[in-house]
């Protein structure tokens, strides 16, 4: 299934995207897509209401659609996790995972504007696979546990901003927590639905032209290995994120190449999780 929310910032609704592409109303089934409905078997519930017929359609067009997770918790994210990634910066392939955090409200939705900070000359991008947790995990045991605590997928843009990152601090939330920067969608797409998530491609471009063509399989962590390593270290609640790394062609490891500048468009897209699309404006 696919999992969403529609309608202006602030006053999103939930809904379903049916296998036919049909949008239903889930507001009689949830208030909202957040940690509390998936904590409460809420991908089942839908799965049932959907199944029994009976959900208001929506009308798709001209319907904003929002991130598809309400408030997370938090947004707990991945460094230096794809080979070539690594290699394009001159960073050494981490032997553990290179673990940071971004303010969960940097979350956006998909089509949102994005803003360039002021004073910002090294805004960059990043496609990455997302996922959201379902269950509360802590000291899970081995990779082979964190599959039943993952309630599903999603196309995550970890927008940052290189000198505020790596140069202003030796911590890297600086350059990753600015307003905006985590477009988020358009849907949440349940595991069960996706199948592998080392078997997804990942695509970027900037104003049409192709940056970034990655593999989630090129990964050096991971989906169950990174969220059974978190889970010792910090208690995943439902509903919390995780940014699990972009692939090589970000603009730092790309001598030459523009960072991103006030009327540029990104365009990205994960294998069966849709795509996005955001102008950038200035803050």
């Amino acid at each position: 299934m696919k999992l969403l929310r529609v309608g202006a910032p602030g006053e999103e609704r939930p809904a379903v995207r049916t296998d036919e592409g049909r949008l239903l109303d889930l507001s009689s089934v949830t208030s909202d897509i957040d940690g509390a409905f998936l904590a409460s078997d809420g991908v089942e519930r839908t799965r049932t209401a959907v199944a029994a017929g009976g959900l208001p359609e929506l009308e798709p067009d001209g319907l904003r659609i929002g991130a598809p997770v309400a408030r997370p918790g938090k947004i707990v994210c991945v460094g230096l996790n794809y080979r070539d990634h690594a290699a394009e910066t001159g960073a050494a392939i981490p032997a553990r995972p290179v673990v940071f955090m971004k303010d969960p409200g940097t979350v956006v939705g998909p089509y949102d504007e994005v803003l360039i900070p002021r004073d910002s000359l090294k805004t960059d991008w990043e496609v990455e696979l997302a996922v959201v947790i379902g269950r509360r995990a802590r000291y899970l045991d081995g990779p082979q546990a964190a599959r039943a605590v993952i309630a599903g997928y999603a196309i995550s843009h970890d927008v940052s901003e290189r000198e505020f990152q790596l140069e202003y601090s030796s911590q890297w939330d600086l350059g990753k927590s600015c307003e905006t920067f985590n477009p988020l969608g358009p849907w949440l797409v349940t595991a069960e639905e996706v199948g592998d998530p080392q078997d997804l491609g990942l695509r970027l471009s900037v104003n049409g032209v192709k940056r970034q063509d990655g593999h989630t399989s090129d990964m050096i962590f991971p989906v169950d290995h990174i969220v059974s390593y978190l889970s010792q270290y910090m208690v995943l609640e439902p509903g919390d994120v995780i940014n699990t790394g972009t692939p090589a062609g970000v603009a730092l490891g790309l001598p030459g190449t523009p960072y991103l500048r006030p009327g540029d468009t990104v365009e990205l897209s994960v294998d069966g999780l849709g795509a996005q699309r955001q102008d950038f404006g200035q803050a």
